[in-house]
């Protein structure tokens, strides 16, 4: 007979649910503030009555065939230990959980830089549309306010975005509670609704949806695109399902998320039977006028800041997962939470993304004109994740072709109308957000491309470890007290900064330690695994060590060589120096690079942020050599 669960078990459980509450849902739950409006936007006046149950039923069948089929069903199964996202579904995609890093930039994993480049651009609207869209409830409470929403709500974004350096350890507590509270008053709103005109479950019926996009031909296409508006942040459901795990939050799901979600969607249905007439917000228009609708605007405003919360500091993490894999120049990281090291700030991307989104907000002014740029990333996104998990059904589940096949055709068979369904878009705002993920591939395809060219023609040739050992024994070199700490990119080789440092000098110190910091394709590593200490000969005092992190992990070279110590390794940290190369990028050479791409690499290297400060060593014990290199 099983045990019942103690308090604390449940109670644990009960705040990673709600947390899931908080955090993942936020963007899909302030789907209603616009999406059903812009769905009867396309039918003429005569026909919201007849045609509304058509829109509420492909509303709701999207969310059955897309989160629940294809996400928490699926899709959120595909786990690399416990984390989920774009990254997370290129290392299964290889084949291997545990070992190898990322290397090249071949179709797949240009695939999967497609798909995170595209969640930059739904990065810099989701806040715009969410924030605007919410402040517009104004309109409706005062029509005088209406030449000023744009204005309020950059206002609120540019507070939004100036925080952001405290992080989320402060205000990470009320998402939770308030995400509830937002979800209760959905699922109430819509049952008042639904109890004045019951008719509107007729709309669970799937063949209404298709017989209206059969009916109105010319804007089925319109009309998908505005469906797709109800299910953006579906994608947050894997992303995010390292932090609270996919049991929370497909309990966040149905228990609340969901429920509401409907419950409204259907309200906002029901009061359109009821007054077929009427064409005023559909979702403001659930409460009077006066008060409640004004207590109701500013309910949606503080939903809209939390959704547009969760999407930034996922913006953030995926920064930092690109950066450890290599696709990302080095940005400075601050930690705002010592005891979570995956609450970051990124003081470059959170600028871009702020600039990003109060110009879509001044430059649209409306979130009717704004779902114009909207839904083109997300679709986008959609698609490149079932093309992704074909090769985790193959590699990893180990499923035959013609099982995988099927399945993905399945997810397509929705996902490519979706994303068919928003390039008429492209034109109206659309162009935006591809612009920003062209712009942004281009840096990560550029940047690992460089990084792979370097690495073969310079130190893939490095000296042996036997050689390096005749070096170290030679007569002609003088031993020095102390302790050298070599940054080698190579785990196998000898760093070219340690030769550079004995031609110049002709001395070494008594303790040399060449250091490697590999990134694997695991979110974290266990301490267990964390480092590899041997020594190269005997009597030669030189050491290498190789330091494991995963792609959510920032090294800290400091701490780490703490271990080193601990593990036997003589060293003296106070007195310790830390070598490392200095890139100096010359173009005009041979390599295998686009001229373009030779120069946009020699820009991005001349501003990445320096190795020294991205792991976080005392300034004081470093010297960097140049390594002048053309390409």
């Amino acid at each position: 007979m099983s045990t019942p669960a103690s308090p604390t078990g449940t109670a644990a459980k009960a705040g990673l649910t709600l947390g899931a509450l908080g955090v993942v849902f936020g963007d899909i739950g302030t789907s209603p503030l616009y999406a059903l409006r812009e769905c009867l936007n396309y039918l003429p006046p005569v026909e919201r009555a007849t045609g509304v149950l058509g829109a509420l039923s492909l509303v709701f069948w999207a969310m059955v065939l897309v989160v629940i089929g294809k996400y928490l069903c699926f899709v959120t199964r595909a786990d690399n230990r416990g984390e989920g996202g774009i990254f997370a579904l290129l290392s299964l995609a290889h084949g291997d959980r545990t070992g190898k890093i990322i290397g090249g930039t071949g179709a797949l994993s240009l695939l999967i830089l497609v798909g995170a480049a595209l969640l930059y651009g739904d990065g810099v609207i989701t806040p715009a549309i969410s924030v605007l869209g919410a402040v517009e409830g104004l309109n409706t409470f005062d029509p005088s306010l209406a030449g000023k929403v744009p204005f309020i709500s950059a206002f609120i974004l540019a507070g939004l975005f100036a925080v952001q350096f405290k992080g989320t350890k402060a205000i990470g507590g009320i998402f939770g509670p308030a995400m509830l509270v937002w979800f209760i008053l959905l699922g109430g709103l819509g049952v008042w609704h639904i109890l004045g005109a019951p008719q509107v479950v007729a709309a669970l019926n799937p063949l209404l949806g298709t017989r209206l996009l059969f009916d109105h031909p010319s804007e089925a296409a319109a009309l998908l695109g505005s469906v797709v508006l109800a299910i953006t942040g579906a994608e947050a459901l894997y992303a995010d399902m390292g932090h609270f795990g996919r049991k929370h939050i497909a309990r966040a799901w149905y228990f609340f998320a969901f429920p509401g979600l409907i419950l409204n969607y259907f309200g906002q249905g029901a009061r359109v039977l009821a007054n077929p007439g009427d064409t005023s917000h559909t979702f403001f228009a659930m409460v009077p006028e006066g008060t409640p609708r004004l207590i109701l605007t500013l309910v949606s405003i503080g939903a809209a800041i939390i959704a547009s919360q969760a999407m930034i500091t996922g913006t953030f993490s995926i920064t930092r997962q690109a950066i450890q894999l290599g696709f990302f120049p080095r940005l400075k990281i601050n930690y705002t939470n010592p005891d979570q090291s995956g609450q970051i700030y990124l003081p470059l991307v959170n600028t871009m993304l702020a600039l990003g989104s109060i110009y879509v907000v001044l430059s649209f002014g409306s979130s009717e004109k704004l779902v114009a740029a909207y839904g083109i990333a997300v679709t986008g996104t959609m698609v490149v994740t079932s093309l992704a998990f074909f090769f985790v059904l193959r590699r990893q589940w180990k499923w035959a072709a013609w099982q995988a096949g099927l399945l993905c055709a399945l997810f397509l068979v929705v996902d490519v109308p979706l994303f068919a369904s928003n390039l008429h878009k492209f034109a109206d705002g659309g162009w935006f957000p591809v612009i920003i993920a062209a712009g942004l591939i281009a840096v990560m395809h550029t940047w690992k491309r460089g990084k792979d060219e370097i690495f073969r023609r310079i130190y893939a040739n490095e000296i042996t470890e036997d050689e390096l050992c005749n070096v170290a024994g030679s007569h002609h070199i003088v031993r020095v007290r102390g302790t050298a700490v070599f940054m080698a990119g190579n785990p196998t080789g000898t760093p070219l900064v340690l030769l550079h440092h004995v031609k110049a000098n002709k001395v070494l110190h008594e303790t040399v330690v060449l250091l490697s910091v590999v990134t694997e394709e695991v979110p974290s590593v266990g301490d267990a695994e964390r480092m590899e200490v041997r020594e190269i000969g005997h009597g030669y005092g030189v050491w290498r060590v190789i330091a494991r992190y995963g792609y959510m992990e920032t090294p800290d070279v400091a701490a780490l060589m703490e271990r080193v110590g601990a593990a036997g390794v003589p060293v003296k940290l106070n007195e310790a120096t830390y070598y490392f190369n200095r890139e100096m990028v010359i173009t005009g050479g041979e390599s295998r690079m686009f001229e373009w791409q030779k120069h946009l690499y020699s820009v991005l290297s001349r501003n990445a942020r320096p190795v020294r400060d991205y792991y976080r060593l005392p300034p004081m014990q470093i010297i960097e050599v140049g390594l002048p290199i053309q390409l």
